[in-house]
């Protein structure tokens, strides 16, 4: 008998992160889910990226922007 469900995927998500927020902060992120037809979790992975880019960029204009020590 064949196996039923959904394929394995090559990237194992098995790590597990919970937060808690106010009822204002959950409305938010709701409606910015549903607004942009995205999960919450969806929605929650994008604003990490985000972040990590946004980071990452600063980085590299510091790199190139800051003076060299003698």
């Amino acid at each position: 008998m064949a196996k039923i469900g959904r394929p394995k995927s090559d990237i194992v998500k098995d790590c597990i992160i919970t937060i808690r927020m106010s009822h204002e902060e959950r409305e938010k992120l709701k409606d910015y889910a549903k607004k942009h037809q995205q999960t919450i979790t969806q929605a929650i992975k994008a604003g990490v990226d985000l972040l990590y880019k946004t980071n990452n960029q600063k980085t590299e204009e510091t790199k190139w922007h800051s003076p060299k020590n003698p």
